[in-house]
């Protein structure tokens, strides 16, 4: 099965005893962690998927990690994944979870890109904007700065894309230019 597959299962499972036990804020954190710490350690991604490394060392590093902080349901989730020897697949399934528990509570989490910081009136218009596309109330809006862009904005909203930004702009007309139009004279 492939791993995509067995994360989005154990983290309807995991979304789904979360709600049965009342312990969803907590375990959301707990998923978020493990989230943040696999964007900021390359090393602890690479000791979960790596086969050589046995599961009560990958254990064992989750524990020391997440220790007396993260709640019990999640501890036990994690050693149950490990001991199925599926460790490799807990980054997916944080992520995973995350998008389930968005879709649970109804918010839709839209990426925006600027050049620049935006003023509260702006980041109001594009929550606006994005309640209207996606039809939900609550919008969590996340911003990226990007130099590059040279100016305008690109918009994520699930999978749309909307690549407002000059250097998209410029990009599209040099594919334009590079494709050969000519005509043949005889």
């Amino acid at each position: 099965m492939s791993d995509i597959k067995v994360a989005t299962r154990y983290a309807k499972s995991l979304l789904d005893l979360a709600i049965e036990k009342g312990k969803l804020e907590a375990i959301k954190e707990d998923m978020q962690k493990l989230h943040t710490i696999a964007d900021q350690n390359r090393d602890f991604v690479l000791i979960l998927r790596n086969p050589i490394v046995n599961t009560d060392k990958k254990n064992n590093v989750l524990k020391s990690l997440f220790g007396k902080s993260a709640d019990p349901i999640t501890m036990r989730f994690f050693d149950l994944v490990t001991s199925k020897n599926r460790a490799d697949v807990l980054v997916q399934t944080a992520n995973e979870f995350q998008r389930q528990y968005n879709q649970y509570k109804g918010i839709q989490v839209a990426e925006l890109t600027t050049t620049f910081p935006l003023s509260d009136k702006l980041k109001k218009e594009i929550v606006d904007i994005v309640k209207e596309i996606s039809g939900l109330d609550t919008v969590e809006l996340v911003e990226k700065i990007d130099k590059d862009l040279i100016g305008g904005f690109i918009l994520k909203v699930n999978d749309k894309r909307l690549d407002e930004s000059l250097s998209g702009k410029l990009r599209d007309l040099r594919l334009k230019f590079a494709q050969k139009y000519y005509e043949k004279l005889y």
